[in-house]
């Protein structure tokens, strides 16, 4: 998976929210590329907003025993979208932290590639709830989740601290 890591796709965010974030210092598509577990899974954010995110993950590299996508790795790929969405309704200077994650797994899956589509259904002041659909490449649901993630504070210094 390392190789997959080297060669990611950047986080697609628009120009605006890129320039709000650079404006403090933040190299956004860094700080939210889809972290270092995101990372040696091969999940790549495709675009970025607070009303939608997009993002995809190879299933070979991310099975269980029986050779089927891993439903960890589903869980895995729900949190990183969801979450992204919820920093991006944050602002920038709040932290999404997740605090319940529930996922439904429909179908296995043993080669390909699914792509997760984040979408809100709660935007609050101190909380966000976004539902994440994953499917395969036949537009088939692989899984169903949903994500709360509480917004706190950054610290005064910057630091993304939970």
């Amino acid at each position: 998976m390392g190789e997959q890591a080297a060669t990611q796709a950047p986080t697609k965010f628009p120009p605006e929210i890129i320039e709000q974030y650079a404006g403090l210092g933040i190299d956004l598509p860094s700080l939210f590329s889809a972290g270092t577990l995101g990372n040696r899974m091969g999940i790549q954010v495709i675009e970025a907003s607070a009303e939608r995110v997009v993002g995809t993950m190879p299933v070979e590299g991310n099975t269980q025993p029986y050779g089927l996508l891993h439903g960890g790795a589903s869980a895995v790929l729900a949190e990183t979208l969801g979450s992204v969405g919820a920093m991006m309704h944050a602002g920038p200077h709040k932290i999404a932290v997740g605090v319940d994650l529930n996922a439904t797994h429909h179908r296995g899956l043993r080669s390909g590639t699914v792509t997760g589509v984040a979408t809100p259904v709660h935007r609050g002041r101190s909380s966000a709830t976004y539902e994440i659909v994953i499917s395969d490449e036949q537009d088939r649901r692989i899984c169903s989740a949903r994500l709360t993630c509480m917004l706190r504070p950054s610290a005064a210094n910057g630091n993304q601290s939970a």
